[in-house]
């Protein structure tokens, strides 16, 4: 393998369990390493230091303008750039297929999608659609933005063409469940904006535009348009058993049913409590759901 003309961003806070090993998956195939840290109080800048990555800091808002962020001020000189999270890395497998095939790409492609494998309580998560799925991850600079979303967000390219490599990475993180359901709970907000803003246009953002027969992305926001469309409550319930029976989630054991049953039931019912929660306090008006998410969530939008 050979250092290739590729930057990868690492955004993190409070990662000291997982920024080593994001770190060392990569170190033989990024010329720069960059953390986009968001004040990390453990040991995430000290250990990214250490191991040569460059590190920046930028108070957190969410996930798409900590990304665009990042785009705008890191001193990126590279062809191409890697996103990843911290308690993701990258397989020997897909290293050795990025360090051979990307610097032999045609000149009008300017996105790499990458298929992701998640782990949850130490076992892979094969079945309940949890796999293969593919995220644009690697994109040339200057030619793809995070979309402007709470949740769910994705690159969104400019111009060109994209291609499949072969290869995972890999999402594997350690933390308890304690640390999985708060971590949730906060996505449980994001989702619920995004939702409320799709019927009431809280916010002006460029998204992905759905549709069944595009990118995965917008095959992806079709499907999510579709969902949403379902009755409240009704929703999670359908989700779960479609990803656990239909889709075969129950395959993957006892830890595949804690990871279906919280994240396609308990998490699906508990954006959609929030949901409820919001209009019961801002009604069905603009302003007064901006209100009741100021008020309930100190959240200004």
């Amino acid at each position: 393998m050979s250092i290739q003309d590729l930057s990868v961003i690492i955004l993190t806070f409070n990662e000291d369990m997982h920024i080593e090993r994001c770190i060392d998956s990569v170190k033989s195939i990024a010329k720069h390493i960059y953390v986009v840290d968001s004040y990390s109080s453990d040991r995430t800048v000290e250990l990214a230091k250490g191991l040569g990555a460059l590190v920046y800091q930028n108070k957190w808002t969410n996930h798409a303008i900590q990304v665009n962020w990042a785009l705008d001020n890191l001193p990126i000189t590279t062809k191409w750039i890697f996103r990843l999270d911290a308690d993701e890395f990258v397989t020997d497998d897909l290293s050795k297929e990025i360090s051979e095939r990307i610097s032999i790409l045609h000149e009008s492609v300017t996105g790499i999608y990458l298929t992701r494998k998640v782990f949850f309580m130490d076992r892979w998560i094969r079945h309940g659609s949890y796999y293969p799925i593919s995220f644009l991850r690697i994109w040339k600079h200057r030619h793809g933005r995070c979309e402007e979303r709470w949740m769910d967000e994705h690159i969104k390219l400019t111009d060109g063409d994209t291609v499949k490599f072969e290869y995972d990475f890999v999402d594997d993180n350690k933390r308890s469940l304690g640390w999985w359901t708060e971590k949730h709970n906060g996505y449980a907000t994001r989702e619920a904006i995004e939702t409320l803003n799709l019927k009431y246009n809280l916010f002006v953002s460029n998204t992905v535009a759905p549709d069944f027969f595009g990118t995965q992305e917008q095959r992806k926001r079709w499907l999510k348009m579709v969902y949403i469309n379902m009755p409240l409550f009704l929703r999670p319930i359908l989700y779960f058993s479609y990803r656990y029976f239909l889709k075969l989630g129950f395959l993957d054991g006892k830890e595949g049913l804690v990871c279906h049953f919280l994240q396609g039931f308990w998490y699906r019912f508990l954006v959609d409590a929030k949901i409820y929660e919001i209009r019961r306090a801002g009604g069905n008006e603009p302003e007064g759901i901006r209100q009741a998410l100021g008020d309930m969530y100190s959240i200004k939008i």
